[in-house]
Order: C-alpha cells, then structure tokens, then sequence
C-alpha cells in the first residue's frame, strides 16, 4: 500500500469507508504535535459536465460552513478542522470521535 498524504498535511492511516462518490479515510494531522487523528472525507464529483462540477463545488463549500458552524456548537457534530481541493476532488477534514 501507497502511503498517502494529502494536502501535504494529512497521513491516511486506512479507509474507512468507500462508495460512488468519494471515500472517507483515517488520517493522522502531521501538522499538529499530538499527531492528532481525524476524519477525511473526500468528494470525487463529475468532471464531465462543468456546470455539475461548479455547482458541486459551490454545496461543498455550503456544506463546510455549515459544518464549521454546526460543530462549534453542538458537541454531537465532529468538529471541522479543513476543507481543500486537490487535483479536482473535494475534501472535509473533521474531528474523529
């Protein structure tokens, strides 16, 4: 297996989970002392059709500040450490409970 590290940041520990539309991993924060592990959830939306695309992009974005919303202020929401894009994927990076 290929050790992966996305966002030049985030260790991927294992996959926890895999569908139609992305994979969610474990991954280690190697930015942060403690190492600390967390959730990274990515979205592999539809490059074919750029108006899909934008409008993935934009719900993504909605869906992160709500999260980062939500999970400061519910403690029974992960809390939303990131989110990027690389290489056209989407991802959310969230506290792993």
């Amino acid at each position: 297996m290929t050790i992966q590290l996305l966002n030049d940041r985030y260790q991927v520990i294992r996959t926890l989970g895999a569908g139609g539309f992305g994979e969610t991993y474990l991954a280690e924060d190697t930015y942060m002392p403690s190492k600390r592990r967390c959730v990274v959830k990515q979205l592999r939306p539809i490059h074919n059709n750029p108006q899909i695309y934008q409008l993935v992009q934009e719900r993504f974005q909605r869906e992160a500040a709500i999260l980062e919303e939500l999970g400061g202020a519910n403690d029974q929401i992960p809390a939303l450490y990131a989110y990027f894009s690389s290489g056209g994927q989407f991802y959310l990076v969230q506290e792993w409970v």
